[in-house]
């Protein structure tokens, strides 16, 4: 699932590229591709697209009176759509504007799960922002400590919960542990504050890393090609002590150490 640094990566990409454009129509695809009922998304028609944004893994498209909350889930993409075909493949919703141009959301795989909330006024207090913790990118050592102490779970299950740090996935989590030095089996509401530090200090230095590695590229990048030390390579040597990488295995997920 793309996390924070591709989230914000893919938003400064598609501001690039789309704002300004005034929307001509925006059509779900199929029935569950639009998860709210009003504000309908007919009072965005010949509106301009606005600074898009990003809040943990949603992007944010303000069009005029509203922002099109978009969550990509494991295998979504928002992508300009060149062809606007009638049945696009794994094709969710397609917004057109009045230049021609398209973008069309599309997930693969048979879930279909990532969908498009509209919003009007702040977002940050609707579904699916609401209960959100803060971006991981935006906390400090402080916040950490505390957000931390009142989790008494394994430290890389609460790093992932988004209501407690928005952003952070499977990947990061296992990079962030290993960077630190920390068991990703920790009991997160134990941790000293040695402890915090590197694992503050571990999460600046992954974010940063990531998204830089994402604003080389062209369009949001796939799991395999984004930076990893641990996630999954279990059974190479690690990069530091040139131990083997072990992997724990669960029914959604796995953790890499």
């Amino acid at each position: 699932m793309p996390e924070l640094p591709e989230i914000a990566a893919h938003a400064e990409r598609l501001e690039a590229a789309f704002d300004g454009a005034e929307l001509e129509r925006f059509r779900p695809l199929t029935f569950t591709a639009l998860k709210t009922v009003e504000p309908g998304p007919d009072l965005a028609v010949g509106a301009p697209v606005g600074a898009v944004e990003h809040r943990g893994k949603h992007l944010l498209m303000p069009v005029g009176p509203v922002t099109f909350v978009i969550h990509l889930m494991q295998g979504g993409r928002l992508r300009p759509d060149e062809k606007r075909s009638a049945k696009p493949r794994g094709g969710l919703a397609r917004w057109a504007f009045t230049d021609g141009r398209a973008l069309l959301l599309t997930e693969a795989g048979n879930e279909k799960r990532a969908g498009v909330w509209v919003v009007t006024g702040d977002a940050e207090g609707q579904p699916p922002l609401d209960g959100l913790g803060p971006d991981a990118d935006a906390v400090s050592e402080e916040q950490l400590a505390t957000l931390l102490g009142d989790q008494s779970k394994r430290l890389h299950g609460v790093l992932r919960s988004q209501s407690v740090i928005a952003g952070i996935g499977r990947r990061l989590a296992n990079e962030i542990c290993h960077r630190a030095g920390l068991s990703p089996f920790a009991n997160a509401s134990k941790l000293e504050a040695d402890d915090i530090a590197a694992l503050h200090a571990a999460s600046a230095a992954c974010l940063t890393e990531s998204l830089a590695a994402e604003r080389a590229r062209d369009d949001m990048s796939s799991s395999k090609d984004r930076p990893a030390a641990v996630h999954h390579r279990e059974g190479e040597p690690c990069p530091v002590c040139g131990d083997q990488v072990r992997a724990v295995s669960y029914v959604r997920y796995t953790v890499y150490y």
